[in-house]
C-alpha cells in the first residue's frame, strides 16, 4: 500500500468534469485506488463517489493505493490533480 497527499487547484474544485478525468485516469489500474478527506473515503473510481466527498480548491486529500500496480497509479493520479485535471 503506498500513499501521499495532494492539494487540489482546480478553481471549482471536483466538480463533474474533473471527477470524470480523475476517474477515467484511475480505472487504467488493476490497483484499488481510494482517497480520504475530512475523515471519509472515496472511491476513485467512482465518480458518484468523488463528487459525493465535495472537495474545493484548496482541499487537501490522501489517495491510497493497494494492488499490484500501486506505485504506478498514485504516481498518474498525483501528476493528473498537480496539473489541474485538464482544466
Amino acid at each position: 500500500m503506498v500513499s501521499q497527499k495532494v492539494v487540489i487547484k482546480n478553481l471549482t474544485g471536483l466538480h463533474l468534469r474533473p471527477a470524470g478525468i480523475l476517474c477515467k485516469e484511475a480505472m487504467q489500474f488493476k490497483a484499488l485506488i481510494t482517497f480520504t478527506f475530512k475523515g471519509g473515503t472515496a472511491n476513485a473510481k467512482s465518480v458518484l463517489s468523488v463528487l459525493g466527498a465535495c472537495v474545493k480548491c484548496g482541499d487537501e486529500i490522501e489517495f491510497v493505493c493497494e494492488g499490484e500496480d500501486e506505485q504506478e497509479a498514485l504516481n498518474a493520479l498525483v501528476t493528473a490533480v498537480e496539473n489541474g485535471l485538464g482544466e
